[in-house]
């Protein structure tokens, strides 16, 4: 619906410009320029708002690692890594709203499930994906690698990330190589 829509852009350019401690229902409405009484119509607060963003983020993020694994041949499954990392910093640095909320760890470590955190969805997620590239490992290694591997890369990322709007490239760099190393390891026999 075009009035969530655009109720959700309101909150991605508002958190980009003041982030969470000044993003308010009534400065959403204001911008997205709709009543305050629709925004709670959808919305009881600001967190569900940043939440139904936070879950919109991993459904753009999951949709462009999709179709990025599917659309290139690797040499091995892990050589994904690189391509779904590059879609993490493409998304943090132009899709609106995304540096300041990222899955929504700035907001609630578990924004995007009450049941789990933030980033156990963003590794199941990417572990349904991956299990369906050729060659990839399935069942309880995967979901054990997959979670260690975005607990990692997320720490390194944000390291990327804190002082430096565009991500330091060297510290992207080592993200890649360390996911890369600890899946290429824990699966080399595969």
């Amino acid at each position: 619906m075009a009035r969530v829509r655009r109720m959700l852009d309101a909150c991605a350019e508002l958190l980009d410009e003041g982030g969470y401690a000044a993003l308010s229902t009534t400065r959403i409405a204001e911008r997205a320029g709709v009543a305050i009484g629709s925004v709670y119509q959808f919305f009881p607060d600001k967190k569900a708002i940043t939440q139904a963003l936070g879950l919109r983020y991993l459904d753009i993020f999951s949709a462009r690692v999709s179709a990025r694994l599917s659309g290139e041949a690797f040499d091995h499954w892990t050589d994904g890594v690189d391509a779904i990392i590059d879609e993490y910093i493409d998304m943090h640095r132009t899709v609106p709203g995304f540096r300041s909320l990222h899955f929504g760890d700035v907001v609630d470590v578990q924004l995007l499930d009450g049941g789990a955190d933030n980033n156990r969805v963003i590794a199941d997620r990417l572990r349904d994906i991956v299990a369906g590239v050729p060659g990839a490992p399935d069942g309880g290694q995967l979901d054990r690698a997959a979670a260690v591997a975005v607990e990692a890369a997320d720490a390194v990322l944000k390291l990327a990330f804190r002082h430096d709007a565009d991500g330091d490239a060297d510290l992207i760099a080592e993200a890649k190589l360390l996911v890369r190393s600890y899946l290429g390891r824990h699966f080399a026999a595969e």
